[in-house]
């Protein structure tokens, strides 16, 4: 018995402070519920609501992290490094590129768990500043989540919501997406990339880290490509995404399983993000029914129009920055009227593009910040939130117009 509470002790210890945020939002959750707060079939919806979307996210983090284990990420990284041949201009492209489609086919929290590190180790081995390229990594995460319902917990949310497959959403959400795309590399420019941002007119191309295991090399890259191609295929046969990412996912584990069972680690479930998804949608359906769905109804207002559009975008980005975007585009959503599709979208926007600001406004910036720490890299607070601030305004001022336009 001593033995088992050492071991729950270490475990405890272990234990990091945003690990502990995530553990309270969900005891808060269950408490909602034992005390009746939130009613039993309320709590059984929402939960019900979100379980495709945690089997989703199982699966494709599961798959991001074993192709990162076997070095896929990092040679594509350092791919693009050489490929710049020394050019800021032509990295930094590359690296948009990079940011842009990885959050837009593998979602906004692999980019921030997977992309971060690589981009930080790219830092090192090239001698650049470290600053321009995780900045890149944390904006980009959020900004390019727009154009897939895959992209985006709150995409997956509101693609169901206005009942849009992945063909049509995305035929309503391009002009918005290259908009917010032209916005974010303008401002990553101006405030990080530039020559007097980031001290040097070149950098040096890295040498390639060779390929420790050929087979898991390239058996993990083809099932990120089976991943995307069920994805695409699923806006014909309408594949459902937690078995578009479950499939892929299984085959990397069952290489890994093969060829380097060592790495299959319990560490490998993402257990803090399950556990913060599963309470964020007990604790808001319950903060709704004590005044959080008003407040949002009185900031959204109930015009479809342009004013309307803006209201929602901006009270979206707002809260989201507040609390969290997830929990901000859930409560917006209910405050929206049912048929308000282009409100709805505006507020999808707000939540996706807003949380840019404070390091909670989403999960993805959440993630990033912890891995910032991890390596030691100094985040200058002050010029994260007056930068974000301006992408957020700029970002939604632009975004909103372009869904207008095209809708």
């Amino acid at each position: 018995m001593s033995a088992r509470i050492e071991t729950a002790r270490r475990a405890a210890r272990a234990l990091g402070v945003l690990d502990w945020i995530r553990i309270g939002v969900l005891v808060l959750g269950v408490a909602f519920v034992a005390t009746g707060l939130l009613p039993a079939e309320t709590a059984r919806s929402s939960v019900g609501r979100v379980a495709p979307l945690l089997l989703f996210l199982f699966s494709v983090i599961i798959l991001a992290e074993l192709t990162k284990e076997a070095g896929v990420f990092d040679a594509i990284a350092q791919r693009l490094a050489r490929a710049g041949r020394g050019n800021y201009g032509a990295l930094f492209v590359l690296c948009v590129a990079f940011a842009s489609l990885t959050t837009i086919f593998l979602n906004l929290d692999t980019t921030a768990v997977l992309l971060t590190p690589v981009m930080l180790a790219l830092a090192a081995r090239a001698r650049i500043a470290t600053l321009p390229l995780a900045m890149t990594t944390v904006w980009l995460a959020n900004t390019a989540s727009l154009l897939l319902p895959v992209s985006n917990l709150t995409n997956l949310l509101a693609a169901d919501r206005v009942a849009l497959e992945t063909r049509e959403f995305a035929a309503r959400m391009w002009a918005p997406q290259l908009a917010v795309l032209a916005v974010t590399m303008a401002l990553l420019w101006a405030f990080y990339w530039r020559r007097s941002m980031r001290g040097e007119d070149s950098y040096d191309t890295p040498e390639p880290a060779p390929i420790k295991d050929r087979v898991l090399f390239f058996a993990t890259g083809l099932a990120c490509l089976i991943f995307i191609g069920a994805i695409l295929a699923g806006v014909h046969t309408g594949v459902q995404l937690g078995i578009a990412a479950t499939i892929p996912a299984a085959v990397a584990v069952g290489v890994f399983a093969v060829r380097d069972r060592a790495s299959l680690r319990p560490t490998l479930i993402p257990w803090q993000l399950m556990v913060f998804v599963t309470g964020l949608f007990l604790v808001v359906p319950a903060l709704e029914r004590f005044g959080l769905d008003d407040a949002m109804r009185a900031l959204v207002g109930g015009d479809d129009g342009v004013a309307g559009a803006f209201r929602a975008a901006f009270a979206g980005a707002g809260l989201s920055n507040v609390l969290n975007n997830l929990p901000a585009y859930v409560a917006g959503e209910s405050a929206v009227p049912a048929s308000n599709s282009d409100q709805l979208l505006s507020l999808l926007i707000g939540t996706n593009v807003g949380p840019v600001i404070t390091p909670w406004g989403s999960l993805a910036t959440l993630l990033w910040f912890e891995w910032c720490r991890r390596w030691e890299v100094r985040v200058p607070i002050r010029k994260f939130v007056l930068t974000g601030t301006v992408l957020a305004v700029a970002g939604c001022a632009a975004t909103v117009p372009a869904l207008l336009v095209t809708g």
